[in-house]
């Protein structure tokens, strides 16, 4: 049966003072659909790239959520706020004479600290549960929260610009990072501020890639959700960005929706996809099963350009769906 509501992924670039959640709403009435979801969630303060699925789309997000990610932000040094960033007001400020110490230098030790892999303790006010409840839920009903740190990965972070004003009260540095999902800009802040002894926290997040979906291809949202809506991501081509793909039939796609398996040797690797992006040091066999790791891994199967599912390759070869994408085949 023909599906006529909206399928594929959007990428948005996320308005300031907008919740991840709010955007999805806006989304469902754009669109005229309901069934939206979000990889990734982006703080109310921050803007940028928030990519959603839409229909079958929100299938392919928890493949989206873990790619790495890239944000420009501002850090403040001179005081801190509960929050790390500016959704709240500083209640910790520098003595004078501290931040008058702070020289470029010792800002940009502080960063080198801050990148490789590093354990991170996130921001209390966040998103994560702790014993099934949120944590800012937590902190805001007046409770003690302390997590535990992550392992997270600092790839890049680079310092664009530094604006001194000792005299009134701040230092504010621009920088880039390149991080692993998990990461949180904010207690990078948070951290460096700790680091040269005069607190810190953001003032400005803006991210501009998630894996390989970038600010430029972001769409804004209108103020006049009546005017048309634009053309999605495929599902195929969003697939392709995230997964090693392989090309099948008619008949084995049909088999594969049908929780069959496909054969060694009866599927084909899409040798044009040999790269498999930005977040994947793997690379698609050349046909069949030759040259796939002994472990099972996972591909998107593609059918007429047409995602038919994401789907395990087997040690013996053999091809089987994990997650279908009920598609139309003559």
């Amino acid at each position: 049966m023909s599906d006529s509501s909206p399928q594929g992924v959007l990428v948005c670039d996320k308005p300031q003072g907008l919740s991840s959640h709010g955007v999805v709403s806006r989304i469902r009435r754009w669109f005229g659909t309901k069934k939206v979801g979000h990889a990734g969630t982006l703080d109310p303060m921050a803007t940028g790239v928030l990519v959603l699925g839409l229909g079958r789309g929100t299938k392919l997000l928890t493949y989206i959520t873990g790619v790495s990610k890239t944000y420009f932000a501002t850090i403040r040094l001179g005081s801190s706020t509960p929050t790390d960033d500016a959704d709240s007001e500083p209640d910790r400020f520098a003595d004078p004479a501290d931040l008058a110490r702070v020289d470029a230098a010792a800002i940009e030790a502080a960063v080198a600290k801050l990148r490789g892999p590093i354990d991170q303790v996130p921001s209390a006010v966040s998103a994560i549960k702790v014993d099934g409840k949120r944590s800012y839920a937590r902190v805001r009903a007046g409770e003690d929260v302390e997590l535990k740190a992550r392992r997270v990965e600092v790839s890049a972070f680079e310092i664009i610009d530094i604006r001194f004003a000792a005299e009134d009260g701040h230092i504010d540095v621009d920088v880039e990072v390149d991080c692993s999902s998990g990461t949180y800009v904010r207690a990078l802040a948070r951290d460096i501020g700790t680091d040269l002894g005069v607190f810190g926290h953001l003032t400005a997040l803006r991210r501009t890639r998630v894996g390989d979906f970038h600010i430029d291809q972001a769409v804004t949202l209108p103020e006049d959700l009546d005017v048309p809506s634009p053309a999605l991501i495929s599902l195929a081509e969003a697939a392709r960005t995230l997964l090693p793909v392989v090309t099948v039939d008619a008949e084995q796609a049909k088999a594969l929706m049908q929780g069959k398996t496909v054969a060694d040797g009866d599927w084909h690797a899409d040798t044009a996809d040999a790269a498999v992006g930005a977040d994947s040091d793997s690379t698609v066999p050349s046909a069949g099963a030759q040259g796939v790791d002994s472990a099972n891994r996972e591909v998107a199967v593609v059918c007429d350009d047409a995602l038919v599912s994401v789907a395990e390759v087997r040690r013996n070869g053999g091809l089987k769906s994990l997650t279908a994408f009920a598609i139309d085949l003559a």
